[in-house]
């Protein structure tokens, strides 16, 4: 049986996953006849998490489709901001990225994070099982026919991956209601509540204070807030910016 041969065209933005002899923007593909559009596209390195479409001929298919001899396929990336089914949007994050998920933390953006590795079956079953979006740098682990729902995590740098997380799925934004530690919601405390969780000097020099009510952390306005603050205020101003953009 001839096997038939399919022409792939991908965005710009997905080429990354491609391997460097076959980075181009037009593939000649020879598929076996049997698999799935989306193994198809899995099998060239690209997550299906990063897919937002897939049209051959003109008309949009499911992944299930199986290509035929000559047909042009489109691979389309994933629209900005992406809508993830069910609600609320909530985020587990690998390993990997403890950096981020304290960031998102701290913007009132509830995001799981696995501080051990707990291995990549049950990340994907826990996503599934509370409904979170799983955001990490390992394709592999993004290819899990489990997930809820995932996203590719594309820079190894805190500040951009905070920004694309933001771009991307446009989570509602409500700092400083976060255990940056362990996710739990925030209250106020009295002074004399936490008072014996403090230190002298902490004691004598402040007297605004918030709890987690999952871990009981104690938090203030110390020598980091200054640094903290502005990237809560970089991630509003930007958070603004781009419903401006995207509004006009």
């Amino acid at each position: 049986m001839n096997r038939p041969q399919v022409t792939v065209r991908i965005p710009a933005g997905l080429r990354l996953f491609l391997s460097a002899d076959r980075r181009a923007a037009v593939l000649a593909l020879t598929t076996d006849g049997s698999s799935s559009l989306g193994h198809v596209v899995e099998s060239l390195g690209i997550p299906l998490t990063e897919v937002g479409g897939l049209v051959v001929d003109g008309r949009d298919v499911p992944a299930r489709h199986v290509p035929a001899a000559g047909e042009v396929i489109e691979v389309r990336p994933v629209a900005r901001p992406q809508q993830v089914p069910g609600a609320p949007l909530r985020f587990l994050l690998d390993v990997h990225l403890g950096t981020l998920a304290r960031r998102l933390r701290l913007l009132g953006v509830d995001a799981a994070y696995e501080s051990e590795d707990i291995g990549d079956p049950a990340l994907a079953a826990l996503s599934a099982r509370e409904r979170r979006v799983l955001l990490s740098r390992d394709r592999g682990l993004l290819r899990r026919r489990e997930l809820w729902a995932g996203g590719y995590v594309y820079s190894d740098r805190p500040e951009e991956q905070l920004q694309d997380v933001l771009d991307r799925f446009e989570p509602a934004l409500a700092p400083w209601t976060r255990c940056v530690a362990c996710n739990g919601e925030l209250r106020d405390a009295d002074k004399d509540s936490v008072r014996d969780r403090l230190a002298d000097g902490t004691r004598r020099t402040y007297d605004v204070f918030a709890e987690c009510t999952a871990c009981g952390r104690v938090y203030w306005r110390g020598a980091h807030h200054a640094e903290l603050a502005a990237v809560v205020d970089r991630a509003l101003r930007e958070h603004a910016d781009r419903r401006g953009r995207r509004a006009g």
